[in-house]
């Protein structure tokens, strides 16, 4: 090297970080150049806004923490370069790059370290968003340590085989990497979750309603969606909220797929490890089509894939917006949700059950035993109008649920219990788990093709049933195939190899009851 080359350069560092698109985890290199000249800091590699904004709270926090900033040209480079960057988790890792271009650091290449965190201009080290993806691809690429915030500390102990390092201040991180010995570890999680039950309250405190009452468990034994119809006060909100607690626990698998969605979104509450209770989502009806299925320039999650392995429920179904509630038409049917970009395409899981409600007509109490109607056709037709056919074919229930009559809710002993229901579930999602093999199919609901024409064969008496509710009611294929994946269901339900003509009366009561 020419002596006037060795001049123009102090020194370079490199360590390893991870950033996220979409639920997917990807290493990126943050490589620290600093070298003779005017005082300038530069940095490259696509860093958007809050990428950019690093550079002051980078700067505060080294001379916050009683260390020199170089007074000379940083240039700070991103790489992959050709893949835009996003978040505020590159701060820690470029804070120690430069203060290892100081010889503050021992090493002034990292690369068996992920290093992640964001700083605050006093030096201590916040969480930061999507920690349980980067831990799981740092484990697929061969990194075993993890230098992190102590809020993100417990989802990525979920991950086995991880040494998991806690660093509470730009001081502690220096120091954690110089001296891995004395480093603070953090508790190793719990192999599987704990199950839990959404605090929602007992299927036993909803008064009568047997028939929707018994739509609920079919829709939780073969994750199918349901509709809800009756007038305001009849408890269609309160039937829609015990179903999650009917469902069976969260498998360790699914806990790491809904906890991922979750710390991706910044839903994950601080210092929490893998979600134990099954997700309830609930959207305001002004919510937009963005914010439901999720996007932006660096594509976050949205409302269904929050709900992913759990229940999403669209109270008031008719208020959405048409152009929100069509969005939802490829998630039902494929159980993801692609966003894409023109460098980048993003897939988030959204496999839910979905549970809407609304009233028969705009007034609410259309058909009433006591309450009179005073909605014109035209305004009911309208009302009705505003939830598409195709978006109606996609559910495989639709119950009608009464007003509860006043012997019902002062006289009547409470109903069945969750924990009751909830076994009958999980005997009938064994059943389904020991039929269908590979991830793709878990429930009926899930049957595509081929593998629903040979799961959901009724017997001959079934078949004739099934065709004359063709003939009569003009049920379209869609209609036929989930009619059949509902009384394969109920079969389950009742423990039943075939599916025989009381199965798919029952299904057919479901779907023609609109």
């Amino acid at each position: 090297m020419t002596p006037g080359l060795h001049q123009a350069r102090l020194v370079l560092a490199s360590l390893q970080s991870a950033a996220v698109f979409g639920v997917e985890a990807y290493a990126v290199q943050i490589e620290v150049d600093v070298s003779f000249g005017l005082p300038h800091f530069s940095m490259v590699g696509l860093p958007d806004a809050t990428v950019r904004e690093s550079r002051d709270r980078v700067r505060a926090a080294i001379r916050n923490s009683g260390f020199e900033f170089p007074p000379h040209r940083i240039t700070v480079n991103l790489a992959p370069a050709d893949v835009r960057k996003a978040g505020s988790s590159f701060d820690l890792p470029i804070a120690l790059g430069l203060l290892a271009t100081s010889g503050r650091l021992a090493r002034r290449a990292i690369d068996d370290t992920v290093v992640l965190g964001e700083l605050s201009l006093d030096g201590a080290i916040n969480g930061i968003r999507g920690v349980l993806p980067i831990a799981i691809a740092a484990r697929r690429l061969g990194i075993r340590r993890l230098l992190l915030p102590p809020q993100n500390a417990a989802e990525a102990s979920a991950v086995e085989s991880l040494d998991v390092c806690i660093a509470r201040s730009l001081p502690d991180a220096l120091d954690a990497l110089n001296n891995p010995d004395r480093a603070e570890r953090a508790t190793a999680a719990e192999p599987r979750p704990r199950s839990a039950l959404p605090a929602d309250g007992d299927l036993s405190d909803v008064r009568g309603q047997l028939f929707a009452r018994r739509a609920l468990e079919v829709a939780a034994a073969g994750g199918h969606n349901l509709l809800l119809c009756g007038p305001p006060g009849a408890g269609k909100t309160m039937l829609a909220r015990r179903l999650a607690g009917i469902l069976p626990p969260l498998t360790f698998d699914e806990a790491l797929e809904c906890t991922a969605v979750h710390s991706v979104a910044g839903a994950l509450p601080a210092g929490a490890g893998l979600l134990t209770a099954r997700p309830f989502r609930a959207p305001h009806h002004t919510i937009s089509n963005v914010a439901l299925v999720g996007g932006g320039a660096v594509p976050r999650p949205g409302e269904i894939s929050l709900a992913h392995h759990g229940v999403l429920f669209l109270d008031e179904m008719p208020e959405f917006d048409r152009r929100v509630l069509e969005v939802l038409r490829q998630p039902l049917e494929e159980g993801h949700v692609t966003i894409a970009r023109a460098a980048r395409t993003a897939v988030f899981p959204a496999r839910f059950v979905l549970v809407a409600a609304m009233n028969p007509c705009p007034c609410g109490f259309r058909g009433h035993d006591r309450r009179p109607c005073r909605c014109t056709p035209v305004q009911i037709a309208k009302y009705n109008g505003r939830i598409s056919g195709p978006l109606r074919d996609r559910v495989d229930l639709t119950v009608t649920v009464p007003a509860v009559s006043a012997h019902e809710m002062a006289d009547s002993a409470p109903g069945e219990a969750t924990d009751a229901v909830r076994e009958r579930v999980c005997a009938a999602r064994r059943i389904q788990q020991a039929r269908y093999e590979g991830p793709e199919v878990r429930t009926n609901a899930d049957l595509r093709g081929s593998a629903a024409a040979a799961a959901c064969r009724p017997n001959a008496e079934g078949r004739a049933l099934l065709r004359r509710a063709i003939e009569r009611f003009g049920l379209s294929a869609r209609g036929y195939d989930r009619v059949l994946k509902v009384a394969r269901t109920i079969a389950d339900l009742a423990g039943a190899q075939e599916i025989s003509a009381e199965h798919v009366g029952e299904a057919l009561q479901y779907r023609l009851s609109e």
